[in-house]
């Protein structure tokens, strides 16, 4: 009896993104998505619908936040307008992406419906 070939199971990619500035973290954070998300500049491909994992650190905090997300957006190298090639990602809707999406929000108070441009829009 043989077995039938099983499908690989791709493990998600894994990102490190260290945001320096307030400035940075505006222009990366996508607050207009459900449970917010980040944009993460990477020259790497990726599908709409892929999973990822991060390791985001922010300015004056030594911890590196783990997140768990999905690809929502992509900035293609080239792109119109001079924008950054690289990915947009939701947060997943867990406890570890609540908290740091809450201290994004805290960080940027004030800022969140600016009119500066951004990464994505």
């Amino acid at each position: 009896m043989t077995q039938a070939a099983r499908p690989a199971v791709s493990r998600p990619s894994v990102l490190s993104l260290n945001i320096s500035s307030k400035s940075a973290l505006y222009a990366a954070y996508m607050p207009f998505l459900v449970n917010g998300g980040i944009f993460v500049p990477t020259p790497k491909s990726y599908r709409l619908g892929d999973e990822v994992f991060m390791l985001l650190q922010l300015m004056d905090d030594a911890t590196r936040h783990p997140v768990a997300g999905t690809v929502v957006w992509i900035t293609p190298d080239g792109a119109q307008g001079g924008k950054t090639q690289g990915i947009g990602v939701q947060f997943s809707p867990d406890e570890s992406s609540r908290v740091l999406r809450d201290r994004i929000e805290k960080v940027l108070a004030g800022h969140l419906g600016s009119s500066r441009p951004t990464h994505t829009l």
